[in-house]
């Protein structure tokens, strides 16, 4: 199998051997990344997600993809758990730069660090943490990625793709110079990871506060293109996206264009996918574009049998793995 996310068809069949108790109402299934347990009319959604490449900010991803996880689901974060694990070498310096990452990402959108675990080991040559986020929400509320309605609209909030485009801007700098990308452009994208940045709650939080939603996704590995199918396959419907109407963010085109690569495919955090009633679309469009992100209406939700497709009847493009782990295999880093 290649690095990346395992094949749809393998996660599906070990995924159904999983058996669920009663107050498991949101357990393990293809397209959901969180999951929910019952405490009567409150809701605990749980969601875990490593960070596993070298990165300078890799506790503010930790708390902040795992964040997303949770509010996709309606759920405000509020409590995290960290497994951190760092290669021989390390230094007291290292873990501490990575701690107080950790703590400044959870207190700037209100969650406790809580527990979890440390060591330095030989099992792994980069630093990784892998985080466990808690939240809570009424049971009346709970969103699912597989709640997708016949007839609803699809949004999307943030642009495609922060996190690609700063991954790209940090680690392949020389690369895109030589390709004639300007230094300025390298040099903005370096900062989205600060602004706008990768956590979506306030978009998720928004979204709910307007009402109407019926699920949420945030994109990852595989970037939009493999989110939408995710979404479809989990709500049991197909979708027709206006692809004019995704916002990609100027970096990120040049430097796809730069590089070969296909925005919809490269590893997208810092966007919400929602679906709603389209009674309810434009109202949450405005109050997120009140955020200052771009907002808008993307798609719509269709039957099953019209597949998943672009308003010129094209398919959906299919990515086996994301765009920019394809980049760097190629490059052989």
């Amino acid at each position: 199998m290649q690095v990346g996310k395992l094949p749809p068809e393998i996660l599906i069949r070990l995924l159904a051997k999983a058996r669920q108790p009663d107050e498991v109402i949101v357990g393990p299934a293809y397209g959901e990344d969180a999951a929910a347990i019952s405490f009567g009319e409150k809701v605990l959604v749980a969601a875990a997600d490593p960070v596993t490449f070298a990165t300078d900010r890799i506790g503010y991803y930790a708390v902040s993809v795992n964040a997303n996880d949770v509010a996709a689901h309606g759920a405000r974060p509020r409590w995290f758990l960290a497994t951190v694990l760092l290669p021989k070498g390390s230094s007291e310096a290292d873990v501490e730069t990575i701690f107080d990452q950790v703590n400044q990402s959870c207190e700037k959108i209100g969650v406790a660090l809580i527990g979890g675990h440390t060591e330095i080991t030989p099992s792994v040559n980069q630093v990784v943490v892998s985080g466990c986020m808690f939240g809570e929400v009424d049971r009346s509320s709970l969103i699912r990625t597989g709640g997708a309605r016949v007839g609803d609209v699809i949004l999307l909030a943030g642009g495609v793709a922060v996190e690609g485009a700063a991954i790209l801007a940090r680690e392949a700098a020389d690369d895109l110079l030589a390709h004639g990308v300007h230094a300025e452009t390298v040099d903005a994208a370096k900062r989205f990871l600060d602004d706008p940045g990768i956590c979506v709650v306030d978009y998720a939080m928004t979204a709910m506060d307007v009402g109407g939603v019926s699920a949420m996704h945030d994109p990852t590995e595989g970037g939009l293109a493999t989110a939408l199918r995710e979404l479809a396959a989990a709500s049991k419907c197909g979708i027709q996206i206006n692809r004019g109407a995704i916002h990609v963010l100027p970096e990120c085109h040049v430097f796809c264009e730069a590089l070969g690569l296909d925005p919809l495919g490269l590893i997208a955090s810092g966007c919400l996918l929602i679906t709603c009633d389209s009674s309810f679309g434009g109202e949450i469009v405005s109050r997120i574009r009140n955020l200052g992100v771009p907002a808008d209406v993307i798609g719509e939700v269709v039957e099953a049998r019209f597949g998943l497709r672009f308003e010129n009847g094209s398919e959906l493009p299919v990515f086996d793995r994301d765009e920019i782990a394809r980049y760097f295999d190629k490059r052989g880093m």
